[in-house]
């Protein structure tokens, strides 16, 4: 077994508290913890693979142990969640050769998104690799609404021609004042909350000094980059599946809305 997929866990977050103990109800009416359908996302990835969720607290290792779930006790003091992630692979020993981040907030990834994942860190000499989804029109116009109202949204990827990042943002980035048909392609890449570390490096992220670019954006991946570590986007395809992930609270409703949409349980 070579690949770990860690789903890290924090109760105090400081634009959402609680998160991963808020409930989302499927298409079927059936209600399930943020925790829970993020673990249910991680164990239908297909592949040899060990899953653990990484928390500090108490609360929501009892909620990831009632149903189940393997858990990873780590530190309050992880500054973010590849930290934790790093953490918890040396709680458990070490020896996987790649750790995956899935974050807990992104219940809506689909399992080919990771399994893309996988065999892009292992299909290149990087250190680090993500999915980057091409947005339509319709999710474009949710990401700049998002910045209209100043609410913290989805994060957009830019990279070049070999699919190495240039930067990640939290604004909408390519800039493109062009409308967009609500299914229509557009030059703009929604980054997946996940990502493939090869598990050396990140033993080494948590050492590594946070740049003004991360401090700025929040964003832990830019970390790598200010550092000088290139990282692989992955694209990823939607396959009919709509994508979300949960940021905010106004986000529930819409992600509810998304999983009755698509028939999720």
């Amino acid at each position: 077994m070579s690949t770990l997929i860690v789903i890290p866990a924090r109760y105090a977050s400081t634009r959402y508290p609680a998160k991963p103990l808020v409930t989302l109800t499927g298409a079927t009416g059936e209600k399930k913890t943020l925790i829970r359908r993020s673990w249910d996302a991680a164990m239908s990835v297909q592949g040899d693979l060990r899953v653990v969720v990484a928390t500090d607290d108490e609360r929501i290792r009892a909620e990831a142990e009632s149903f189940g779930a393997e858990v990873v006790m780590t530190s309050p003091e992880c500054r973010n969640g590849t930290e934790r992630c790093a953490e918890a692979h040396a709680n458990l020993g070490g020896g996987f050769e790649y750790v995956v981040n899935l974050q807990g907030d992104a219940p809506l990834t689909p399992p080919w998104f990771i399994e893309a994942l996988i065999a892009g860190i292992k299909g290149c000499d990087l250190d680090l690799a993500t999915p980057v989804l091409r947005c339509e029109g319709a999710m474009l116009e949710a990401l700049k609404e998002d910045r209209r109202h100043d609410r913290v949204g989805g994060t957009t990827a830019v990279f070049g021609a070999s699919h190495q990042a240039l930067y990640f943002s939290k604004e909408v980035v390519p800039f493109t004042s062009q409308t967009y048909a609500p299914d229509a392609p557009t030059p703009v890449f929604h980054h997946v909350g996940a990502y493939a570390y090869r598990a050396e490096a990140l033993a080494r992220y948590p050492g590594w000094d946070i740049g003004p670019l991360e401090q700025l954006e929040g964003l832990e991946q830019l970390r790598f980059l200010e550092n000088g570590h290139d990282i692989l986007c992955v694209e990823v395809e939607s396959r009919g599946r709509q994508f979300w992930e949960l940021n905010n609270p106004s986000d529930v409703s819409r992600i509810e809305a998304m999983m009755a949409e698509m028939g999720l349980a």
